[in-house]
């Protein structure tokens, strides 16, 4: 299958067009085909080990997954199937749903008995309702009262209290589109919009369940579902409703993608890749997006490209579990070999005609290409900072938290960070934490972070409390201007001479340069060490710098600068910085931003710890 060729005069900074989304589907789609059970009905993708779900669920997985790419494909051509990718999965349906449960090669798992066949429900219905014209109205009454019967018991309430809640949304809404249990559907989608109202916190802000859970299921999710199925349903009360939050979170969403195509890998699932595009996508399907058309295409051609060019599928063209290639630490649990197929949600612009502005326009520019920007998303407790200079993207977390993590537990390393970038770590396994501050015990084993309780944000900081040890409390504060931070922690309740260490940027050999700067509390003329920190999901050979201290009184506060640059040549962070502490109040200076022009000089920051920290501590 021929690549297109490239369009530099319509797509300047990608090259690419809509006949290369086009084509991108179809050798994914056509790659997945040796992989078919008998009657079509699993696709079972090779793997290191099945999810926890089996090798069934995996199956329907890598069925329902790729039948959603395969509508996307399908729906935005308007019927036109030139490999006849929809005549496969049309097969495969009628087969899979008629003895499910049983051990039949083609046969589903029950969504009663799997639960991860509900997730998959989602997908099939989506897909069912995109193709509706050329897939379920040709199929034969009684497949369809088998597709119906199999769906059916996705309208309870859902069995995991978090974004789950929407997969019977999104079965309810095909069921009402085809006139099939229209009150009990109509219930589903009530209740379901319900649950997740009680998890938004403003700003365009959903948390993914309790905990604060905040990542990347914002964007794929939390608004991609409501917002798609009021689309679809012409439902103008339902869109007037959650569009404008899609707008409002597209107005932050897309300062995490660097300008070479990454979004930032924070949180989980990362293994979906590109499907970060769907929500910019989506809004300007809906109509309902800050982004002009010619940014959006950047934006999700970019993050394709990203992907595709750095090895995220394997010599058979099919999608691995990992970021850029096979990379097993980022792997949750529950994830299959069909798992990383849910990037066909990235694939949502193909819904959009071929002559709108968002495939006609020139590609333009980003926020990360345009100016240095340091950006708090409040209600997350989460701060953006970006450098047009590299076109990096670093996140300073002060507010999202893993959805199990308790004080004390392990950490997981897409949450528990003090710091995330498009081109860094995070590190995993037994590798020292890069970008974390700890109590290090007489053995040198270092004190996980656990849930941070935001402390406040400002126009350039953000701050947060977690709890290291019983009776020890520490305020960390990140304050970011260019491509400089200062990041402060109040250890509060320590023993005296308690060693603690700060963590930075784990970098590869070929990457981004990392500083470490000393300031406060550090010895003095105290230099930071290297720490291996091996393998991230950036590539292997990680190193971290770090810098150690101990506590003194009750209250022992630790300063240190620290900086993440493309420029091998650029100025020391210290240049870039004034940092004078009066007690705990910080006095910071910004002497200059990565970018001539883009920020002012001298500009001062002053930041009063004391005032963070709650009175009952």
């Amino acid at each position: 299958m021929p690549t297109p060729p490239e369009n530099r005069e319509l797509s300047p900074y990608t090259g690419w067009t809509r006949a290369h989304w086009e084509s991108t589907a179809d050798r994914l789609l056509v790659a997945v085909r040796p992989y078919a059970s008998p009657r079509g009905a699993l696709i079972d993708l090779p793997g290191p080990r099945p999810s926890w779900s089996g090798a069934r669920s995996d199956g329907l997985e890598g069925w329902a997954r790729t039948f959603l790419l395969a509508a996307l494909r399908i729906a935005g051509s308007q019927g036109e199937d030139p490999h006849g990718h929809l005549a496969r999965y049309a097969e495969g349906l009628a087969a899979g749903t008629a003895e499910p449960g049983t051990e039949d090669p083609d046969s589903w798992p029950l969504t009663t008995d799997t639960r991860q066949a509900v997730v998959e429900s989602a997908s099939v219905a989506l897909g069912l309702r995109l193709t509706r014209p050329w897939l379920w109205d040709r199929l034969d009454d009684r497949t369809r009262r088998r597709v119906v019967d199999w769906l059916r018991p996705a309208l309870r309430p859902s069995p995991v209290d978090n974004n789950w809640w929407l997969f019977g949304l999104t079965v309810a809404g095909f069921l009402q589109d085809a006139g099939i249990e229209t009150d009990r559907a109509a219930a589903t989608v009530d209740r379901s919009l319900a649950r997740i109202e009680d998890w938004y916190l403003g700003d365009g802000w959903y948390s993914d369940g309790d905990n604060r859970a905040f990542d990347h299921y914002n964007a794929w999710a939390l608004h991609f579902y409501p917002v798609l199925h009021a689309h679809l349903a012409g439902d103008r009360t339902l869109l007037d409703r959650y569009g404008p939050r899609l707008r409002r979170h597209l107005d932050d969403h897309v300062h995490l993608f660097d300008a070479n195509g990454a979004p930032l890998p924070y949180g989980r699932s990362l293994i979906y890749r590109f499907a970060a595009a769907a929500a910019p996508w989506l809004g300007t399907l809906t109509g309902h997006t800050p982004l002009t058309p010619g940014a959006t295409r950047r934006l999700a051609s970019g993050s394709l490209r990203h992907f595709l060019d750095r090895g995220a599928t394997d010599t058979n063209g099919l999608l691995t579990l990992g970021w850029h290639g096979p990379y097993p630490p980022l792997v949750q649990e529950y994830s299959g070999p069909g798992s990383p197929y849910w990037a066909s949600k990235g694939f949502l612009g193909l819904l959009l005609p071929a002559d709108h502005p968002a495939w006609t326009d020139p590609e333009e520019t980003l926020p990360a290409e345009r100016t240095d920007t340091v950006r708090p998303f409040a209600p997350a407790g989460l701060l953006v900072q970006t450098t047009a200079a590299d076109g990096l993207v670093r996140l300073h977390n002060h507010g999202s938290n893993h959805v199990h993590s308790a004080p004390g537990a392990e950490d997981d390393p897409g949450y528990a960070r003090h710091a995330y970038s498009t081109r860094t770590g995070p590190s995993t396994g037994p590798a020292p934490a890069d970008n974390h501050f700890a109590l290090l015990a007489a053995d040198g084993k270092a004190t996980t972070r656990g849930p941070a309780t935001p402390a406040g944000t400002g126009e350039n900081w953000a701050a947060s409390l977690h709890t290291p040890r019983p009776g020890v409390r520490i305020l960390s504060a990140t304050l970011a201007h260019g491509r400089a931070e200062v990041r402060a922690h109040l250890v509060l309740g320590a023993p005296e001479g308690t060693p603690v260490r700060q963590t930075g940027w784990a970098t590869t050999p070929d990457g981004p340069h990392a500083e470490l700067h000393p300031v406060h509390g550090y010895p003095a003329a105290h230099e930071a060490t290297e720490l291996p920190t091996g393998e991230t999901l950036q590539g292997p050979g990680t190193r971290t710098l770090a810098l150690h201290g101990t506590t003194t009184g009750p209250a022992a506060l630790f300063v240190a600068l620290a900086s993440l640059t493309a420029d091998p040549a650029a100025a020391p962070v210290a240049a870039l910085t004034n940092v004078q502490v009066t007690g705990h109040t910080l006095h910071v200076t910004w002497q200059h931003g990565s970018t001539p022009g883009t920020t002012s000089t001298g500009t001062t920051t002053r930041l009063d710890l004391d005032a963070l920290v709650p009175e009952d501590l």
